[in-house]
């Protein structure tokens, strides 16, 4: 019966995806509500903390769609919650996910996005100029009007580690009046690196609802990490996880790694309500939808998952410890350009990339002075020989990557 129904969901799954690739767009969006509402399988769920809302397992991040008919796809095959920022496309993909579910009846869909604050260092994780309440509010209410929408359900502050950011009184204020003014049912924070920190300070604010975290089989210091989930969780937040296939491929030239059984890894911490996948392809799409059906790790991948944690190449995943900065005689943003390092070859995300390196001050050889690297890389990367290779994409026009 089981094996029967996942059939049932899977033929189902796919006639929505099919018809939505093929149809236009505009009648695609001419569907009735009614007959959406009837047709969408509902996926397997999680509760998201205290905002109660069912969760899929799986979650579109929209940082690789390149195609509102990707949007649209991915809702009728189930998925109601997308994520996106500010910085994904300079704007424009918020822009592309509200075409994408214009005109869906606004209830049957939960979008999210980042917005950064102006005079936050990525470097330190700390602020290097006063944090301003009203600016940020700007900022949050342009995402809105890219996406066409009188609100988001989460307003996410990115780039969250260190305590006194996320406990800062301009940005919980901010926060406060966008929920106030009704243009986020919650917010919350989204986390690259010191992650244990923010969730404390998260937890202890009383004011975020909802963390996104980098979390995968490459995480380090769990032990720390997993206590301030649980901290988190008590506290009433909803935890979602990016970051999820680090990297997806174990190096430069591949291999792929196997993502089901990363996905899965991820999702045996039922503390996670939900994975964000960066989902660019239908192949992908439908191959994510079938893993969410069985938790269950089989052998396979079990065995996949060991030998790929053994590898004796470091792989593309950085983990965001910033201990490579004070070692780096000019103060380079390391963890940012190892971030795009991986956009590029890892997600195969060539604009993500460009748009990560694209807020790093670097010169066009940023190694030139250097005639050896004093950089000595906890992962274990070729710090000097990444960042020659990604660096000249930051030279690289930005009509040339869209086009």
């Amino acid at each position: 019966m089981e094996s029967k129904n996942r059939r049932e969901f899977l033929k189902k799954g796919l006639l929505g995806i099919t018809g939505a690739a093929l149809l236009p767009s505009d009648l695609n969006f001419g569907v009735k509500n009614d007959i959406l509402r009837s047709v969408r399988p509902e996926l397997p769920f999680r509760i998201l903390g205290k905002t109660g809302i069912k969760t899929p397992l799986l979650s579109m991040g929209t940082s690789s769609a390149t195609a509102s008919g990707f949007v649209r796809a991915a809702y009728e095959a189930g998925i109601n919650v997308f994520f996106s920022a500010t910085y994904y496309g300079e704007g424009n993909n918020e822009k592309l996910v509200g075409e994408g579910l214009k005109g869906l009846p606004r209830d049957t869909f939960i979008v999210g996005t980042a917005v950064p604050a102006d005079g936050l260092d990525v470097r330190t994780g700390k602020f290097i100029k006063t944090f301003d309440t009203k600016a940020y509010i700007k900022k949050a209410e342009e995402s809105l009007k890219r996406f066409g929408l009188d609100h988001v359900d989460f307003f996410l502050f990115p780039y969250a580690g260190k305590m006194e950011v996320v406990l800062n009184e301009g940005v919980l204020r901010a926060l406060e009046q966008l929920k106030d003014q009704g243009k986020t049912r919650f917010v919350g924070i989204a986390s690259h690196s010191d992650t244990a920190e923010a969730l404390m300070a998260a937890a202890n604010s009383g004011v975020y609802e909802l963390a996104m975290i980098a979390y995968n089989y490459k995480t380090t210091n769990t032990e720390s990490l997993h206590t301030s989930i649980e901290r988190a969780i008590k506290a009433g937040m909803g935890i979602v996880a990016m970051k999820t296939t680090a990297g997806a491929f174990r190096n430069k030239s591949g291999p792929l790694l196997n993502t089901n059984a990363a996905l899965k890894w991820v999702l045996q911490n039922e503390n996670i309500s939900s994975v964000v996948s960066g989902m660019s392809s239908l192949e992908e799409l439908q191959k994510n939808l079938a893993m969410i059906q069985n938790l269950k790790m089989s052998d396979q991948e079990l065995k996949d998952l060991k030998l790929t944690s053994r590898d004796t190449e470091p792989g593309l995943y950085c983990q965001q410890c910033k201990k490579c900065i004070s070692q780096c005689p000019y103060s380079l943003d390391i963890p940012t350009i190892m971030r795009s390092y991986m956009y590029a070859y890892g997600y195969k995300n060539i604009d993500q990339a460009w748009h990560t390196i694209a807020g790093v001050d670097i010169s066009d050889n940023p190694c030139e002075k250097c005639t050896t690297c004093t950089v000595s890389c906890t992962a274990g990367f070729d710090v000097k020989t990444k960042i020659l290779d990604i660096s000249r994409l930051k030279h690289v026009p930005p009509d040339f990557i869209k086009a």
